[in-house]
């Protein structure tokens, strides 16, 4: 186990888990944190050895409260020294959608603000039971401007999430699910068997195909119909062409599970 200031790095069969330790601290964002978020991710996305990735929180009441306002406003006392501040978190929250690897959530407590934005970001999220995902910014005169774009395609009710953000409001685990943020939720003592029982079937797909797949969903969500249909002729052929395809075909034909390379 490595470790930084604010995030602590463990490592096991081919899954790299990275928790934000600010637990004091409610596991806000703060600039510092979100550098250290960014170069592991960028370490581990480029390492061989893992096929995984999953973000969590430290501690078991909350995933991330979001920004740091405190450290923010005092270390930034100028109008553009904060917006720096937010420029890293949007480089952050382009960063993970634009991963090599799934990466998934595992929400261990509430995700406010930042921190909700963070966990909707990831591929899969897998939450506890008992957390409650929300927008508080606007009590304290602030809007959600960044984590906008990541919750608006993560769900289809807009009116539900526009009534969130206009009022600060919070929602439940399994309404969060309901509203399209959360793919999974559990009771708290079962979090890690089903984050476990996640990552080890990610783990097993072919990591170049696992790749192109997930780029090739976040594309045509920004894509008209034809042209997503056009696209995904083009990847198709890619893609059985590939030496992924024929290693698939033929363990399923020889009755063997798949040997992938890394890619």
């Amino acid at each position: 186990m490595y470790s930084c200031l604010n995030v602590v790095e463990n490592k096991a069969d081919m899954v790299v888990i990275l928790t934000i330790s600010r637990e004091e601290k409610r596991n806000a964002l703060s600039p510092t944190t979100i550098v250290e978020l960014h170069d592991a991710l960028r370490k581990y996305d480029d390492d061989p050895d893992f096929r995984v990735l999953v973000l969590t929180g430290a501690g078991s009441r909350v995933f991330s409260a979001g920004a740091d306002f405190g450290e923010t406003m005092s270390n930034s006392s100028d109008t553009l020294g904060r917006c720096e501040a937010s420029a890293g978190f949007a480089d952050l929250l382009k960063l993970v959608k634009n991963l090599k690897k799934p990466i998934v959530a595992r929400v261990n407590g509430h995700a406010l603000g930042g921190g909700f934005g963070l966990a909707s970001v990831c591929d899969i999220v897998i939450a506890a039971d008992d957390c409650q995902f929300g927008t508080p910014e606007v009590t304290v005169g602030l809007f959600p401007w960044m984590i906008m774009p990541v919750l608006l395609q993560a769900t289809p009710y807009r009116k539900r999430f526009l009534e969130m953000v206009l009022t600060g409001g919070k929602v439940d685990a399994k309404t969060a699910m309901e509203l399209g943020f959360v793919n999974h939720v559990v009771p708290r003592d079962q979090l890690d068997t089903k984050v476990g029982e996640i990552t080890s079937q990610l783990a097993e797909k072919s990591p170049r195909i696992a790749r192109i797949g997930r780029h090739y969903f976040f594309n045509v969500l920004d894509m008209d119909f034809e042209q997503a249909i056009d696209y995904g002729v083009s990847m198709i052929a890619a893609n059985i062409g590939a030496e992924e395809a024929t290693e698939g075909v033929t363990a399923f034909l020889e009755k063997r599970k798949p040997v992938w390379k890394a890619k």
